[in-house]
């Protein structure tokens, strides 16, 4: 320490500076010290002080005669001659008084600094106030640091709990005034680390008022040397890890003292000061006010990643202090706690300037040159590599810890002992997340293709779900401090599909799906981002809440308006950037998907057309179907379904069922739809169902416009009896297919039908033509069903003039048959009305044709079935012959 230079004038400047600042105390005459005096202090050193030459006048080298001598040197020859003259006799009492009041502070400091210690040492403790105002690193040394301590040391006896010490400090340090101490070394230990040595302090001379609410300006340099760096280290690294609750630390120091021209001595002293785990410094906390990536371009001509950082750090103490630039590693944790981190990245810091009580600004320059293997590896017991769990509490807004350790490549002119300390202590930092909510927006569905669950696939299976099919579009937002290239090449995702609030069910996009990217750059208020597209094809839709989905296909075919889906989700995407491909996990995704109504609130736009009918089999009060369907699906949606079952209803009453296979429906006109139909209103609905379904077949077969009710049921689809269940309570109605008969060949194609009369009604009596005399009538019958015989069993009809004038009666029990296609029928035996209104415009129309209206009561048989129906037909073309 020979480099610092001395300065016990620094202390004792500032003392003065401070007292001069005070209340000037006021002193007798007598206690000022003389010019003479002062220069005879300084000559009288080298000489006895009691001369036996008498012949000498004067002490010392001081010439003879320059001034008269003082009284306290009259005095003392006057005692060697043996006694005073009466001419001095006057002066010799204040030189007595001087030299008593002199040796009284000698013996009080001599009492206090040695007989009272302890109470001195009591009373310094407790009235020392040391309040430091600056403390700054001049510069780095070879083994630790030059710093320059500034602050005020004060003694105040308020402070004091004794009075008795209180008193007798107060007094002893205002005869003492001051206390000096001289070069000395202070050794701090931490007891709880083995007496670690954590370094040494080189403090200066130094000079302190130790009056009683006086105040020292101190500003001296010391050289800190650092002490046990691997124990250091080990406090470090535990402090760090929280491990450390409560600390001691020790100083030691041998000082040497001295109060004015007393020495008092080398004191050891010793001082442990406990700190508290709140009282423990924290790491501290920063704010970053910038964070920027962009590509670069590496030394070896490879792409690579670097990043931007400007830090805020809050500095609460009173300390002042320029940081050589540092090179450090970026680390993270890696599958498990027990595994050494994995390097991510360089960093350097540019030098940093620490003023007191300021927040100190850091600018940090980051370089990633290629992402290692041990980073993208997946982890076995999460399935998720160390880089996925990184970026995923990231973007999910969590904090995340990163590591960072001195780089062993760090150059520049730090020490070798900072380099070395910064390389063995990794210091966790926590790294606040930035929430990504609003990453993929305009979220949506289009060509959307919907698929029934396979009847035959396990429930546990994704077949056994519905599937959608459908073109995934989505704007990705690219936030602003990601300024490179990047492209998605794949997507997929889990995505939860909500009604109203309510979870409908999951849809599994778990399967990668390929995507096209087009960089949107930013304009206007639009951030930038990509538009990504991409196909999905049969993603299972597991429904969770079956009345939700039931909520959802009601407002969907009778709402008449679309229906919103609210949709959150977790996507992975691959991207590819400079550091090659890599999956970024579970972004999160909400979005909403706007589904269009089916045909606008109901179903008549579908205009089912029953293109043909064939009877596979029958049964006394059963028919068992099979036709083939024409319908418009007016919606732009498509379905395939692999299986359906569905009741068919007649005014709630049930009379069968129909089962469709492998039915693929797409927007537009559907031909040919295979269905399979059991009538069978007996069995599920007894005689009620019986009659119902007369009144259904009589109502259709006389050109009414009937409908039919189809509802889901247990069985609807196998392995999902709740589906089924759920949706068994939407009633939807469609209008019945209408049979279309062929055409009669020989019907002249100008007689056109009555205008009363609906074009579109089955037309299964297309002709009749009436014989006057022989009382009889024949029926050109026109039969739907193009691949079976209709058994006419029974028949019992009247037919009638302008709707209410009887003509005759028709009753015949012989049974006949209708084959398929144009027949006659055999002639009937006709009851004229004779005398009637009826009658006579038949006969009037002798020759010619009119219009008559029948109503009858039908006994019809295919195969074994059997059935009474009855039958109203308006405006039959009839001719009337002999």
């Amino acid at each position: 320490m020979s480099d610092i230079p001395a300065s016990p004038h620094i202390g004792e400047a500032d003392a003065e500076q401070s007292r001069s600042d005070r209340p000037t105390s006021q002193k007798s005459k007598a206690s000022t010290r003389s010019k003479h005096s002062y220069e005879s202090k300084h000559s009288e050193e080298s000489t006895p002080l009691l001369s036996q030459d008498a012949n000498h006048r004067n002490y010392g080298d001081a010439p003879p005669h320059d001034e008269p001598p003082s009284a306290a040197a009259s005095s003392l020859r006057s005692l060697q001659s043996g006694g005073p003259s009466k001419e001095n006799s006057s002066r010799r009492w204040p030189t007595i008084i001087a030299l008593t009041i002199l040796g009284l502070v000698v013996v009080v400091i001599l009492c206090l600094g040695f007989a009272a210690p302890e109470v001195v040492e009591e009373y310094a403790r407790e009235a020392m106030v040391f309040e430091p105002t600056d403390l700054s690193i001049d510069s780095f040394t070879s083994t630790g640091v030059r710093a320059r301590i500034r602050g005020d040391f004060t003694l105040d006896g308020s402070r004091v709990q004794k009075k008795p010490v209180r008193d007798l400090g107060r007094a002893g340090t205002w005869i003492a005034r001051a206390v000096e101490t001289k070069r000395s070394k202070v050794k701090v230990f931490l007891p709880e680390y083995g007496d670690l040595l954590l370094g040494t302090a080189d403090v200066p001379r130094i000079v302190v008022d130790i009056r009683d609410g006086h105040t020292t300006h101190l500003d001296f340099l010391s050289d800190l040397e650092a002490g046990d760096l691997n124990g250091i280290r080990r406090m470090a690294n535990d402090w760090l890890e929280g491990r450390v609750r409560d600390l001691s630390v020790r100083g030691v120091a041998d000082v040497p003292l001295k109060s004015g021209i007393f020495g008092l001595g080398t004191q050891s002293l010793a001082e442990t000061i406990m700190f508290k785990g709140h009282d423990l410094p924290a790491i501290p906390k920063y704010n970053i006010t910038k964070l920027n990536f962009h590509e670069i371009k590496l030394p070896d001509g490879e792409r690579g990643m670097a990043a931007d950082v400007s830090l805020a750090l809050t500095n609460q103490y009173p300390v002042k202090f320029t940081v050589p630039p540092l090179g450090f590693d970026i680390l993270v944790q890696g599958c498990s706690p027990d595994q050494a981190y994995l390097r991510l990245a360089d960093a350097t810091t540019e030098e940093i300037q620490v003023q007191p009580k300021k927040d100190v600004e850091v600018q940090v320059g980051g370089v990633l040159e290629k992402l290692p293997e041990t980073l993208l590896t997946m982890c076995p017991q999460t399935r998720k590599s160390p880089l996925d769990a990184l970026l995923g509490e990231y973007i999910r807004g969590d904090e995340t810890t990163i590591y960072v350790r001195g780089s062993s490549s760090s150059s520049g002119n730090a020490p070798n002992w900072l380099n070395e300390l910064i390389q063995s202590i990794t210091v966790p930092v926590p790294f606040p997340g930035k929430s990504f909510d609003n990453l993929i927006r305009n979220f949506s569905l289009a060509d959307v293709h919907f698929s029934l669950p396979d009847p035959f696939a396990s429930p546990d299976e994704p077949a056994a779900s519905p599937r959608i099919s459908a073109t995934v579009k989505a704007l990705v937002g690219l936030p602003k401090e990601m300024n490179f290239p990047i492209d998605v090449s794949r997507v997929r995702a889990d995505a939860d599909v909500y009604y109203h609030e309510k979870m409908l069910g999951r849809l599994d996009l778990s399967q990668w799906q390929k995507s096209n990217t087009t960089r949107i750059e930013a304009h206007d208020d639009i951030e930038a981002g990509l538009a990504v597209e991409s196909i999905v094809e049969n993603a299972p839709l597991k429904i969770t809440d079956d009345d939700v989905f039931k909520d959802v296909v009601e407002d969907l075919i009778f709402g008449g308006k679309p229906v919103v889906l609210g949709v959150k989700a977790d996507v992975d995407v691959e991207t590819e950037t400079a550091l090659g491909k890599f999956v970024v996990r579970e972004i999160p995704a909400e979005g909403k998907v706007f589904v269009k109504p089916i045909s606008g609130g109901d179903l008549k736009g579908f205009s089912p057309q029953l293109g043909s009918l064939r009877i596979l089999e029958t049964t006394r009060s059963t028919l068992f179907l099979e036709a083939k369907i024409n319908v418009t699906n007016p919606t732009e949606y498509s379905a395939i379904v692999p299986y359906v079952n569905i009741k068919l209803l007649s005014n709630g009453t049930e009379i069968g069922h129909a089962t469709a296979r492998n039915v693929s429906v797409v927007p537009g006109p559907n031909h040919n739809i295979l269905v399979e139909a059991l009538w069978d209103p007996l069995t599920p609905s007894g005689q009620k169902g019986v009659a119902r379904g007369k009144e259904l077949l009589s109502q259709y077969i006389s050109g009414f416009n009937t409908s039919l009710t189809l509802a889901t049921h247990a069985g609807t689809i196998p392995h999902q009896p709740n589906l089924g269940k759920a949706l068994s309570s939407l009633a939807i109605n469609v209008p019945t297919p209408k049979l279309t008969p062929p055409k009669n060949p020989n019907r002249d194609p100008d007689d056109e039908d009555d205008n009363d009369r609906d074009p579109n009604a089955p037309k299964f009596i297309d002709d009749a033509t009436f014989h006057l005399i022989t009382s009889s009538a024949t029926f050109t019958l026109l039969s739907p069903l193009p691949h079976s015989t209709i058994t006419i069993t029974y028949l019992n009809a009247t037919a009638y003039y302008n709707h209410t004038e009887a003509v005759g009666a028709i009753l015949y029990e012989l049974p006949f048959e209708v084959p398929p296609g144009a027949s006659t029928s055999p002639r009937l035996p006709v009851d004229w009305d004779l005398g009637s209104v009826g009658y006579e415009a038949v006969k009037q129309a002798l020759g010619g044709r009119l219009r008559l209206d029948a109503r009858a009561d039908v006994g019809i048989m295919v195969g074994l079935w059997q059935q009474r129906v009855w039958f109203m037909g308006r405006g039959v073309g009839a001719g009337v012959r002999l």
